[in-house]
């Protein structure tokens, strides 16, 4: 009797552990180049490879995703003119650039993005391998799934930003900007957007939880007591929950002083907003609308670009971001006023399918889409794209 109920017993607890297992989260381990066609066609192939409350939450947007998919359609409504008479060889072309000091072998920056281990079982830590070897700027946000130090480890020597998504609790503010500065962060990327989530239905619809920690978050709490979520078993609503609320032009003033790095003002999309980021002592402007997922009524990023950047007029440089999917889009960016140009959700697509080789590859398709606009548009060079004019239907009305 003691021998069926100790088998009774070993076979429970195998059955647990088996169930436990069976809900643990299941990433993708791929790693490799991805042929790609184009980048809105990785959606699908994504979706199909990644379990469904991750999947929404990444591709997911605000309310109705008007926002959403206006930040790309309003790409449409601007013209690049062809010159063909310009004496340009494509061996010409030149995608280097320079943002805050750091030199890049394409003006195509990483938008950081939260929980990349939902993408891909090395997470944070492929997408810096990726972006390094396309020679460029890897962003890590507060809500990553890996450690500041994690990142900073996985290509030393390469440039990253830190994301920071300013809590309420100025103890957990002090603590993660000392860790960027410590290992080696090259900027702070002050996100003032996300004041309160926006109204995501995917997320709603699928009640979708955080099946994985934020690493920034959990070594926190392994020093602190204030009892915060740190990411597992939480929606995106009770995270944004902890974050700052109330945000003034003084908020960028304590992050400059508590980091001393060079603080980008992002979520900007008002020029009286960009005025004032600047005159508080912002070193960058990143004009987004945080990829269509906060207030879904908000105009297209590419609609705002052109009265912010004259309003910054030039006295520091522009990221822009939101809706990007084509080298034209970049291009139309540049010529817009933009000195770099962010991508987030396609990254995170070449994560899932390809690891860091994926990541890669997302950002050698953009550069080659955007060498033949450039060929085709008569630009030898960023500065060439940046001094072209767009062209909208009115321009030919007149």
């Amino acid at each position: 009797m003691k021998r069926q109920i100790l088998k009774a017993t070993a076979i429970a607890m195998a059955l647990s552990v088996g169930v436990a297992q069976a809900a643990e989260y299941k990433a993708s381990t791929a790693e490799g180049p991805i042929k790609i066609v184009n980048l809105k066609a990785m959606e699908a192939q994504v979706q199909a490879n990644m379990e469904k409350g991750a999947f929404g939450y990444i591709r997911g947007g605000a309310e109705d995703e008007n926002n959403l998919r206006a930040n790309t359609r309003a790409f449409d409504k601007k013209y690049i003119m062809p010159r063909s008479l310009q004496g340009i060889e494509f061996s010409d072309i030149n995608l280097k650039t320079e943002f805050l000091g750091i030199k890049l072998d394409t003006p195509i920056i990483q938008a950081p993005m939260a929980a990349q281990g939902l993408a891909h079982q090395q997470g944070e830590v492929a997408t810096a391998k990726g972006m390094a070897k396309a020679g460029s700027i890897f962003s890590l946000s507060t809500y990553g799934n890996k450690t500041i130090k994690e990142v900073a480890d996985a290509q030393p020597g390469y440039p990253f930003f830190f994301q920071l998504y300013m809590s309420k609790n100025d103890a957990f503010n002090e603590y993660i900007l000392s860790q960027a500065k410590q290992y080696g962060a090259k900027g702070i990327i002050m996100t003032i957007d996300s004041s309160v989530g926006g109204y995501r239905e995917d997320d709603v619809k699928n009640n979708f939880q955080f099946p994985l920690g934020f690493a920034n978050l959990e070594a926190f709490a392994k020093i602190s007591d204030d009892k915060s979520k740190t990411g597992k078993g939480a929606g995106i609503s009770e995270i944004y929950a902890q974050a700052k609320q109330a945000f003034t032009p003084a908020d960028i003033q304590y992050v400059k002083k508590m980091s001393g790095l060079p603080v980008i003002v992002k979520g900007i999309e008002s020029p009286e907003d960009a005025d004032t980021a600047i005159k508080a002592g912002a070193d960058a402007i990143w004009v987004s609308n945080h990829g269509g997922r906060q207030l879904d009524s908000a105009p297209a990023t590419i609609d705002v670009l052109p009265a912010i950047a004259k309003v910054v007029n030039k006295r520091v440089p522009i990221v822009f971001d939101s809706g990007v999917r084509r080298g034209s889009h970049v291009f139309k960016a540049l010529a817009s006023g933009a000195d770099v140009v962010a991508v987030g959700r396609p990254i995170l697509y070449g994560l899932n399918l390809g690891g860091s080789e994926g990541v890669n590859s997302v950002i050698q398709h953009l550069n080659k889409e955007l060498r033949i606009n450039m060929m085709l548009g008569g630009a030898k060079t960023v500065k060439d794209i940046q001094a072209t004019p767009l062209y909208t239907d009115a321009s030919f009305n007149q």
